[in-house]
């Protein structure tokens, strides 16, 4: 057997101990060396030499001292989540949503893009580069300082290898995405279905807290669904689960194989407005077309009040579908469904009690946008974390 050598076995030890103070610290704010060495199982010279080390680099800091046994007072340690940065960015039709976050999650800064439309693949790699370059002036944040990106891209994603294998919005159709985006930003990149990564950040810090499985349905330029089940995210076995957009819902003309699905064409916000313009009303692309049509349909306009009885037949409809097979705790509703009033929620809970046999409770997103860049910068946290306990980094 071939052995790494003594330099090797050195080197690799000492990131392992290192790392193993760490993990306690995130663990367990404000540790004593003392009750470090006995939690990590290391002597007490070799932990005070590797905190002295880490406190050099700003990765640990001094907080004041604790309560004393007998002796002095032992000084008090926190790991610094400030010492270094994570960066989320999610894609949602012409919008990109980025923010630069702490070692914690904690967001620092957030900046908003509007890309020209039509968005393709070169035109949305472009706008990560310069949204980041901007969120790091505007946060003051050198990038040597940043561990990761997690990127939230419309479409079936897969995550370990990059790859986005459909996505008709940008035209990505089998390509190594992930790859692309590490050599122009020149950082590690975590890649994730956009749902996904909103449905993340709903379930750890917004509405679906404390549940253990949920749906997270969003509406926007096309329609997906995030799934928990007994708190995992739920991906499938390509990693499609989700891809709500393509239930047969609503008219089926013909469609090919990179266009969007049926579902998605007939209701989410271009479905709707197109057919609010077949229709003759007046809508702005620009503002929440649901908002324009609930104001159109209270000053008394029939046809604003069959489309919108429409559109929540067929959003109730993708709902039942779901919550039928996987019988969620929560249904969480997002993107434009979160513009809802009290008068659009109560028909569709009257539709789904009349169609299925249990109906979730229902409420609306509570993190909007924020919800996407949580989940982005939470998976880059993960990684980063099992990656460093499995090679000891």
């Amino acid at each position: 057997m071939i052995g790494r050598g003594k330099t090797g076995n050195t080197k690799f030890m000492k990131q392992m101990n290192r790392e193993g103070i760490l993990h306690q610290l995130r663990q367990e704010p404000r540790l004593s060396r003392a009750e470090l060495a006995a939690k990590t199982k290391l002597s007490r010279p070799c932990v005070s030499a590797l905190v002295e080390e880490m406190i050099g680099e700003g990765l640990i800091r001094e907080v004041g001292t604790g309560e004393s046994k007998g002796g002095r007072k032992p000084i008090l340690l926190e790991y610094n989540v400030q010492a270094y940065a994570v960066v989320g960015a999610v894609f949602e039709g012409s919008e990109l949503e980025m923010a630069v976050a702490d070692m914690k999650g904690e967001l620092i800064a957030q900046v908003h893009t509007r890309l020209n439309r039509p968005v393709d693949g070169e035109s949305a790699l472009h706008a990560l580069e310069a949204t980041l370059a901007r969120l790091l002036e505007t946060s003051g944040i050198a990038r040597d300082r940043v561990i990761g990106i997690g990127v939230g891209l419309p479409g079936i994603t897969q995550r370990l290898s990059g790859t986005v294998s459909y996505a008709p919005s940008t035209g990505w159709m089998d390509l190594p995405v992930g790859k692309e985006i590490e050599e122009r930003l020149h950082l590690p990149v975590v890649l994730d279905n956009d749902v996904n990564m909103m449905t993340q950040g709903e379930f750890f810090g917004g509405a679906g807290s404390g549940v253990s499985s949920l749906v997270y349905m969003y509406v926007g330029t096309g329609i997906g669904a995030g799934i928990i089940i007994d708190k995992q995210l739920y991906r499938g076995s390509r990693e499609a689960s989700g891809e709500i957009g393509y239930m047969r819902i609503g008219d089926s003309p013909g469609r090919r194989k990179d266009e969007f699905g049926v579902f998605e064409k007939n209701f989410s916000v271009a479905g709707i407005h197109g057919k609010a313009k077949a229709l003759g009303l007046h809508v702005d692309p620009e503002a929440s077309t649901l908002k324009q049509l609930i104001k159109l349909a209270e000053e008394g306009h029939p046809q604003a009040d069959v489309l919108l009885n429409e559109v929540y037949h067929g959003w109730a409809s993708g709902i039942a579908n779901t919550v039928s097979v996987l019988d969620p705790e929560m249904l969480v509703l997002s993107g434009e469904m979160v513009h809802l009033n009290e008068a659009g929620l109560d028909r569709i809970r009257e539709l789904l009690f009349d169609w299925v046999p249990v109906v979730p409770e229902i409420r609306l997103a509570e993190l909007r946008e924020r919800a996407g860049l949580l989940g982005a910068v939470h998976s880059v946290l993960e990684a980063h974390s099992s990656a460093a306990m499995g090679a000891g980094i």
